[in-house]
């Protein structure tokens, strides 16, 4: 079996690979089953609570990426969040890899946001802004360069100091990088907004955004978490990662509620997308709104890449799909 650290797994998903790689996925499809949690006791400092996300290939390969969330380790000093991915051979059962979970998540999740801008965000979306300062966030600019022309990158964080580093990072990367104090006339200016944060009340007002701009939810992956209010979505063309968002998000779910949305207002999912059965935006003036909450579907991708075993699936280099920019 073979072991990749987060070094090793960083290098083998580069976006102009891993963003293709996830289309073709969506579009071929895979089976998922519903992720599944246990509470392990943890002693006097609360339960370890463990995620276990599976999906597989029939035939082919079987992979499953267990996440397991310790809150009480901030007090230790440690990360209260560790995951791995164990990839196996669907047919024998037997393993084939172990590679770093953490780095899977947050290329995979920064990836889908990509893709997803693919078709709904302007072919000359040039601007982008971040909300947040996380492990996801300073993935974005990278990702999003690999579908549209992003050339400047203004981040809102609630802790200046971690948009400054942000700032700098970027800057080494070829952007042009600020800082944004203000953040609803930083949203006022973007072509692209993409928020993830930790969020459980509105960070982002829709009186901020203008006509023709892709606003991204990444964050608000549990019914009690939210970034955004009712105004980003009334009027929006609105797409999910799948439809278990409809179900997850606080997004969706407050607003669903009030009547502001409805389930028939998605206009389609990453897989109606990438099969051609859903509309991309239709006009430079739409506002579109795409809202994820994970799938085990772009674990399996990933893990795929990082062993290069999707080369039997016309996931090579030399295939279209593969081509940086991509649609």
């Amino acid at each position: 079996m073979k072991i990749f650290d987060a070094a090793a797994t960083r290098a083998e998903l580069p976006f102009d690979r891993l963003i293709p790689a996830l289309r073709e996925m969506f579009a071929s499809g895979c089976e998922v089953p519903i992720r599944h949690l246990h509470q392990i006791a943890g002693g006097d400092r609360g339960p370890v609570t463990s995620l276990l996300m599976p999906a597989w290939l029939p035939g082919r390969y079987y992979g499953v990426k267990i996440v397991n969330i310790a809150p009480a380790n901030a007090a230790r000093g440690l990360p209260g969040l560790h995951s791995s991915y164990l990839l196996f051979n669907a047919t024998t059962g037997a393993p084939i890899a172990m590679v770093d979970g953490d780095e899977i998540t947050w290329r995979r999740t920064a990836a889908a946001s990509a893709l997803a801008a693919s078709w709904l965000a302007r072919e000359d979306a040039s601007e982008l802004l971040v909300v947040g300062a996380g492990r996801v966030a300073r993935l974005l600019p990278a990702a999003y360069r690999v579908v549209r022309p992003i050339a400047r990158v203004r981040v809102w964080a609630r802790v200046p100091a971690k948009a400054e580093a942000l700032v700098r990072q970027w800057r080494d990367q070829g952007f042009d990088a600020r800082s944004a104090g203000d953040l609803d006339a930083a949203m006022a200016a973007a072509d692209i907004v993409s928020c993830a944060t930790l969020a459980t009340e509105p960070l982002l007002r829709g009186r901020s955004l203008r006509e023709g701009t892709h606003l991204d939810l990444i964050g608000s992956f549990t019914p009690t978490m939210r970034e955004a209010d009712d105004a980003c979505l009334a009027g929006a063309a609105l797409y999910v990662d799948t439809d278990e968002a409809l179900t997850k998000s606080g997004d969706l779910i407050g607003p669903m509620l009030r009547g502001v949305i409805t389930p028939a207002s998605v206009r389609g999912t990453l897989t109606s997308l990438a099969r051609g059965e859903a509309p991309g935006r239709l006009s430079p003036d739409e506002r579109s709104v795409f809202k994820s909450v994970g799938t085990a579907l772009e674990d399996l991708a990933a893990a795929m890449l990082v062993l290069k075993l999707g080369a039997d699936n016309s996931c090579t280099a030399s295939s279209p799909i593969f081509r940086t920019g991509a649609r």
